[in-house]
């Protein structure tokens, strides 16, 4: 909870920070973007702002959202919000599925796609 309250009191701020720089008429065209732990906490913001989970992988972090059809039976990838996993026939609880999974395709073939 103490991390939700922070990270919504580090978005006000860089809010009130665009708000001043509009204020003193700054050229906008001039600001650098956002890089470093400025700019992941501010993806981090906006992912869990959707309801998305942060989470980590291999050394980085990605913002991950629930599926609404997780765990349903499918026949091909088509058939999920997400993607049909091989194995079991089912769809994917998650989406991005990260690393190597067994997945079935839009036409229902078996192939194994990585996402790194």
């Amino acid at each position: 909870m103490r991390a939700v309250f922070i990270i919504a009191a580090l978005g006000l701020a860089l809010a009130g920070c665009k708000q001043l720089d509009d204020l003193s008429g700054a050229d906008q065209s001039a600001q650098l973007p956002l890089v470093g732990q400025e700019k992941q906490d501010v993806e981090k913001f906006n992912c869990l702002a959707k309801g998305g989970s942060w989470a980590q992988y291999q050394g980085g972090y990605f913002c991950q959202h629930r599926t609404s059809d997780g765990g349903k039976i499918c026949r091909s990838g088509s058939d999920c919000e997400g993607v049909c996993l091989a194995r079991s026939r089912s769809c994917a609880p998650v989406k991005p599925l990260q690393g190597c999974n067994d997945i079935l395709t839009e036409a229902g073939f078996p192939m194994n796609a990585c996402v790194n």
